[in-house]
């Protein structure tokens, strides 16, 4: 007797969420639902990392045009792929040796964590004659792998910065991560910890400074509480590609 062969078969549910049309429609949707739930002072940036093209451009066609990326290499493929009128953020860490690839186009960088890496911002902008908005990363989850400048460190840098000729980039306020858990109580904790240093930062260094006016926290498992707290720029990828 020959060999059995069992015959599967894919659920008819997974197929119509798997359609093109279905998966646009449904991207459409969820960036239309998130936006009824933001207020107007607030900002979605959709972060786009480890989503095909196809999928990407799905939610460009559904309106948004502010997209996300963690790692420099997949931003440059994708804006190599994508409509040039994308305003593309890169909110990962940082290596000094990639940003010369990004500062001709990007549009504001989340992620700055030391001193010698604003310096390198300024010095690839100037070259490109642009000015590239920069958010200043404070780190007060409880996971180490988190990149960002501790609570001790948070004025000394502020006090350095501000006295340096740094003409080419301009500090547009701070971005921060909360933990990776489900107890909000914490999560809030956090973003009033994060939400504390901004209005000192602000009142202390960039009073007279009305671009020093964003707050980039929250993301697809946290926004809501972010947003209580003063967030004007969420960044949110799984609740927008669900």
């Amino acid at each position: 007797m020959g060999k059995e062969y069992k015959i599967t078969t894919i659920p008819a549910v997974i197929l119509h969420r798997k359609h093109p049309m279905n998966r646009k429609s449904t991207i459409a949707k969820n960036i239309v639902n998130i936006q009824a739930k933001i207020p107007a002072h607030c900002k979605l940036i959709v972060v786009s990392k480890y989503r095909d093209i196809e999928e990407i451009q799905f939610a460009y066609d559904a309106g948004q045009r502010e997209f996300a990326e963690n790692r420099v290499q997949p931003l440059l493929e994708r804006v190599a792929a994508l409509p040039s009128d994308i305003q593309w953020h890169l909110i990962g860490h940082l290596q000094t040796n990639k940003v010369k690839f990004m500062t001709p186009f990007i549009a504001m960088i989340h992620s700055v964590d030391s001193v010698k890496l604003l310096q390198e911002i300024d010095k690839e902008a100037q070259k490109h004659d642009r000015i590239i908005p920069c958010l200043i990363q404070l780190h007060v989850a409880q996971e180490e792998t988190k990149f960002g400048l501790s609570a001790e460190k948070i004025h000394p840098f502020f006090q350095q910065i501000t006295q340096m000729n740094l003409n080419n980039i301009s500090i547009n306020g701070i971005m921060a991560m909360a933990s990776f858990t489900e107890d909000q109580s914490q999560i809030e904790a956090e973003f009033d910890q994060v939400a504390k240093a901004f209005q000192e930062i602000k009142s202390q260094y960039y009073s007279n400074n009305p671009h020093f006016c964003e707050l980039s926290i929250g993301m697809s498992s946290d926004y809501n509480i972010a947003i209580e707290k003063g967030s004007t720029l969420i960044r949110v990828g799984s609740a927008v590609f669900a």
